[in-house]
C-alpha cells in the first residue's frame, strides 16, 4: 500500500476525537457520490497525434553560441565541458561516447 508522506498526520488527539459510531456513520453515508461530466472534464484533455494545424507557437530561438557544438549523433546542442571527442571529424558529446 502506498503512502502519501506529505498528507497531515493526525495526532493522537485527532484519533480520540473519532469515536467508532461516527467513522461507522461516515462509512455509511452515500451523500458523498459526486455527479462527473463526462464531456466538461474531457474538455482539457487532448489526444496524441491531435490535428494543431490551427494553433500558433511562439518560441525565442536563441542561435548556437561561440562556446557550443551540435552533437553529430543526438543532434542536441551542448555546451563545450560536454565535448567528448570527435568520431569521423564530427563532435560528440559525452551522453553519446
Amino acid at each position: 500500500m502506498a503512502t502519501d508522506y506529505d498528507a497531515p498526520r493526525k495526532t493522537d488527539d485527532d484519533l480520540s476525537e473519532d469515536s467508532l459510531e461516527e467513522l461507522k456513520s461516515r462509512r455509511n453515508d452515500t451523500s458523498g457520490n459526486v455527479d462527473v461530466d463526462e464531456t466538461e472534464q474531457a474538455e482539457g484533455f487532448e489526444l496524441p497525434g491531435a490535428d494543431l494545424s490551427g494553433e500558433e507557437m511562439e518560441i525565442r530561438v536563441i542561435p548556437r553560441q561561440a562556446d557550443e557544438f551540435t552533437c553529430s549523433v543526438c543532434f542536441l546542442v551542448n555546451h563545450r565541458s560536454q565535448l567528448a571527442g570527435e568520431r569521423g571529424g564530427l563532435p560528440i558529446c559525452k551522453d553519446c561516447a
